[in-house]
Parts: C-alpha cells; structure tokens; sequence
C-alpha cells in the first residue's frame, strides 16, 4: 500500500518519498482514512508506531493547501524533545505548502515564538504550560482552531498537565475535528475522551515490529561491576558494525560525567539532560541525528523524542526502573524492521529490579552473567575485536589523566549540581592548599623566633625558666618538636599556644 492509496495528495507524497518514506505503517493505514473524513478517532499506541503522519498527514491536507492566517490546528505533547521531532515530522511532510508551523514550549525565549505567531503560523505543536501562558496573555489565538491532536495522553497526565488539558479544550471551538493518542487508557484519559470528543472510533495499533521484537533485537544481560562498566563499554564501542549509540543513565550527573568520560577515551559523545537548557539539548540531538555525533547519553525525561532509525546499539548503564521503561529504552533501536542491540549492566543492588523486568518480559535470564571488561564472554557476545582496549587507538593517555582530574559531574557541561560541586571541589583545594602554605609560614616563623614562641607556651603570667644557653637549645628544640607533634594531630598554632593561656585565665 502506498500514501496515494490512502488519499494523500501528491504534494504531500512527494515531500514523504524525498525523505524515503514510500510505505506507510499499520497505524497510518487504519487512521489516515478516517481523519481524513473529520472522525474523531482515539488511537492506541506505542511511541515509535509511526503515529505522528498517522495524526499529522490528515491535519495537514485537512487545513487546505493555502490556509490563510492564523491558527488553524493545534498538536499538544507532553515534552519539548517529543515538540521538535513532531514538528521536523511535520515540516518534512509539508515542504512542498506555504504552510507555516511554530514549536511552542518553554526552555527558550518567547520573542521567537511570538514573532511566528504574529506572522501568520497555522498549525502550532506545543506543551501545555507554555501554551496556556500565552493563551492568557492573548499572544495565541486559539478561536479559530479546526483541527486538535493530543499526543501521548497517559505521559500527560503522568506529569499532572491534565487540568492544562481541559482549558485548552475550553478555549478552542466545541465544532471542531479531535484526535487523541495514547499508549494506555487510564480512566481520567477516557472520561477525557467522553467529555470532549464526539463519538470517537477507537483504533488500537501495534507496533509494526511488536510480533518480531524480540528477533529484531538482541538483548544482552550483564551482571557488572559500577567501576568497570565505562571500560566495558568503551570497548562495545568498538565492536563490529557498531553505529549509532544510545546510552541511557538514571540521573543527570551520571549523563554528565560519562559524556566526558567518553570524550577523554576519544569516542564522539553529546548527551541530553535536564541539566542542559534547551538549546544545548537540540544541538546535541541533531548532532546525533546528523551522525555528526555517534553516541548519545541520555537519562529516561529526556530521551522522548529519539526518533532516530539507524541506531544500532542501546546501553543501559543502569537499569531501568520497570518492565515500560526497559521496553521504551530497547525500543529506541531495531527501528523499521532492522536489527539491534541491547545491553543492561544489572548492578548488584539491583537485582531484585531485573528479576521483575525478567519475569514480566519473559527473557528466561534469572540471574545475568557476572561480566568484567576483561571478561572473554564480552568479546564474542557483542563482536568486539580481540585485543580492543577501552580507548581508541592514537589517543593520548594523558588526556585520560586530565579527564580523571574533572569534576565527577561532568565540569562544562551545563550541569548545575556539576558546577557547584566543581566550585567545592576547588574550594576545598585553595583553602587545603592555603593551611599547607600558612603551615609553612609558622615553621619558618618558629625557627626565627624560637623563644618568644616557647614563651608563648608558658601559662601566662609564669616566669620564663631561666637555664644555661646549651639547656635552652635542647630543651627548646625538644619542646618544639612535641608542639609541631601536637599541631599537626590537633589544629593551628594559634590554638595550640591559647589553650594554655585560657585555661590560665580561667584560673
């Protein structure tokens, strides 16, 4: 079946075939019919379906070829990643329209997005908080929208964006063509669907690979240890056939210190967390998309939207939380019917979370083989050339050095915590460098005044022993070594020669 088929017209099918999307997929094929037809439709399924021309080729043809100024449709998700790949979706699906589109969601300056508003965009992709706010700032006019989608219901009301939800609904007309996609139906999202769609089909899809998930992608279990895990995986880095890479991390500092890690290791590395701002993380993602970087470390928030086909390998370095996550994360290779690979590190403390995602998925792996970077396992599982060490050729080991001396989150990155945890790091290291030379002040300043310094020792008030000048310098030399002694276990030099002096005053 082709587009043509489906009653798409041919502008809109030419812009899909100079991208080399000719076929369309299950869920295109059960949906594009009936939107066309302005039928409300609730469409079950999983990100990475092929749902976003399943929506957005009907929206697009449905506005008119030329509409004219104004908003005219209106695509709601629940992420800023998932907001520009929609919108690239889109805009690839319409280049050959004068058809204007406009991403709207927070991290970026408004200026831009109002600007685009002003100029006549018709359809607008946007999350719900930046587009309540300029809906009450009378900066997005919504009187006139014909055509809605909500994307990836459950996700939104996962975030509590639902009460968002409903006044976007109030806002736009009540005669209107409404499209809902979700992977699950919780009730809040079906009584959403009852009060604000009008007899709406229900199509449920599978994923276009689902019967053949498992073959498609090879799932690899490794019991591993936390400070081995970046030497095994620079070194899957360089196995055979390897292309694009995903990595995904529990938390943002993890993101963080293995990009540069990777970097230090000499491998082309971006990453994608909440600590970045919004611009660093669409470089980094179109970086990747571009090739121009190959490995991408990513926490779970910030990998919706990685729509990338040519992703050969996915490494969890921790493990995911639940069955949905390991499935989301897996998912992000063995895209459009090609192979992939998928590595989980399954540290020690978490077992009990792999022995529910094992159960629930059925892999039959109970307990993971303990793996190490040395391990020969390693190399023949994933085909990694033997001899492969865990930095690339014509590297330079004092770049490793270096690397090892940043701060563990990740120095420059743009992580907050990172750089306040770099700004202690360095205050620590001034002020333990300042003790050192302050220590090395008062040695030289007891060596020049050795006498008034064993005065100061003295109770205040009580005579200076008065003996023979050979006396005094052995005794003197004795009694500062036991008070260098004593500082060094117990504090500065001036706390030492007051102790006694307060406890004479206090006598």
């Amino acid at each position: 079946m082709t587009f043509s088929e489906l009653q798409i017209e041919q502008d809109i099918v030419d812009a899909l075939a100079s991208k080399g999307i000719i076929e369309p997929f299950p869920i295109q094929q059960q949906t594009i019919p009936l939107a066309l037809t302005g039928q409300d439709i609730i469409g079950q399924a999983k990100t990475g379906t092929g749902k976003t021309f399943g929506f957005g080729l009907p929206l697009i043809q449905r506005i008119g070829a030329d509409p004219g100024p104004g908003v005219k449709a209106l695509v709601v998700v629940p992420t800023r990643e998932l907001a520009v790949q929609v919108s690239e979706d889109l805009e690839s699906a319409m280049v050959n329209r004068p058809t204007k589109l406009v991403s709207i969601y927070g991290g970026k300056a408004y200026e831009g997005q109002v600007e685009q508003l002003k100029a006549g965009a018709q359809i607008v992709v946007g999350t719900p908080g930046r587009l309540i706010d300029l809906h009450r700032q009378r900066l997005l006019d919504l009187s006139h929208v014909q055509e809605i989608v909500l994307d990836e219901a459950d996700r939104m009301l996962d975030l509590g964006f639902l009460s968002d939800i409903e006044r976007i609904f109030q806002a736009v007309p009540a005669v209107r063509h409404t499209m809902l996609f979700s992977a699950t139906m919780p009730a809040p999202i079906v009584a959403l669907a009852r009060r604000f769609m009008s007899r709406p089909v229900h199509i449920r899809a599978t994923d276009p690979d689902e019967g053949l998930m498992q073959a498609n992608i090879k799932h690899v279990i490794y019991r591993a240890h936390s400070l081995d895990k970046d030497e095994v995986i620079a070194r899957i880095l360089q196995a055979e056939g390897r292309g694009k890479t995903v990595i995904f991390t529990r938390t943002k500092r993890a993101a963080a210190r293995i990009v540069e890690e990777l970097k230090d290791r000499g491998f082309n590395a971006a990453a994608v967390h909440g600590d970045l701002n919004q611009e660093q993380r669409e470089r980094a993602m179109a970086a990747f998309k571009a090739g121009k970087r190959d490995v991408l470390i990513a926490t779970d928030v910030a990998a919706r939207g990685i729509d990338v086909d040519d992703v050969t390998h996915v490494i969890n370095h921790t493990i995911p939380d639940d069955p949905d996550t390991y499935l989301h994360r897996a998912g992000r290779t063995g895209r459009a019917g090609k192979t992939g690979i998928a590595v989980t590190f399954v540290d020690w403390d978490d077992l009990h979370k792999w022995t529910l995602i094992d159960k629930a998925l059925e892999f039959g792996i109970p307990e993971p083989v303990e793996t190490y970077s040395s391990s020969p396992h390693l190399f023949t599982d994933l085909d990694i050339p033997a001899g492969t060490k865990g930095r690339l050729p014509g590297t330079s080991p004092r770049a490793a050095t270096a690397g090892s001396e940043k701060p563990a989150s990740g120095g420059r990155s743009g992580s907050a915590s990172g750089s306040a945890g770099g700004s202690r790091s360095r205050s620590r290291t001034r002020s333990s460098g300042s003790e050192e030379s302050g220590s090395r002040r008062a040695s030289a300043d007891r060596r020049e005044r050795s006498a008034p310094v064993a005065e100061a020792t003295a109770p205040t008030g009580a005579p200076a022993p008065a003996s023979p000048a050979g006396d005094d310098t052995a005794d003197g030399a004795q009694k500062r070594r036991r008070r260098r002694r004593r500082r060094g276990g117990t504090g500065s030099s001036e706390a030492t020669a007051a102790a006694p002096q307060g406890s004479s005053d206090g006598e």
